[in-house]
């Protein structure tokens, strides 16, 4: 207890906060929180249409692990104070839109979907990881370990969509070329907003 007798603050300042570069921080994980509650809202949308179908398993695994990636950005979030995206809500329903819509299209189409997506976001996260190692590797550890896993998990996700016929789907180059357009706008404005 400290000795003005305050309670200790549930929060640890963690030294990791020491000397980062703050701006950067704070835009890397809050888009990547933004990305993370987007694609859980995708594959819920991919999940209320072909839950049930032969492909459901398959989108729940992809969706699981997303589940996964937008707990640690929600603990990376406190650790390192960094606030959310006021966006949030509009990807919420954006995100279950462009899930449910894109399952409409049947397997191929969810698959398309999910190709568009995780290409997107893995590049994204090699730019990240490029920033990062131009900032400071061994500084940056922690985060740098968490977004190699994260991106080598969105290579699979991708790799699970070809799999399952993606570029099979009706006007696959245009809609994969829309939906990366909307991931790369999203983006720009998660990091900023």
């Amino acid at each position: 207890v400290p000795a003005d007798g305050a309670a200790p603050r549930p929060c640890s300042t963690r030294a990791a906060l020491q000397g980062v570069n703050k701006p950067v921080i704070d835009r890397i994980i809050r888009v990547d929180h933004a990305g993370e509650y987007g694609a859980n809202r995708i594959y819920a949308g991919q999940m209320a249409v072909l839950g049930r179908s032969s492909v459901g398993p398959v989108i729940q695994q992809m969706w699981d692990q997303e589940k996964d990636h937008l707990k640690k950005f929600n603990e990376l979030m406190v650790a390192y104070r960094v606030r959310p995206t006021v966006l949030l809500p509009f990807w919420n329903v954006a995100g279950f839109v462009l899930g449910a819509g894109s399952a409409l299209l049947g397997k191929k189409g969810a698959m398309a979907c999910t190709v568009a997506v995780e290409e997107s976001i893995s590049d994204h996260y090699n730019n990240q990881i490029r920033t990062l190692m131009e900032e400071d590797p061994e500084k940056y550890k922690e985060l740098l370990q968490v977004i190699k896993q994260f991106r080598d998990d969105e290579r699979e996700h991708h790799d699970i969509g070809i799999e399952h016929d993606a570029e099979a789907t009706p006007a696959y180059s245009v809609l994969k070329t829309a939906i990366q357009l909307g991931c790369k706008a999203a983006i720009f404005l998660s990091e900023r907003i």
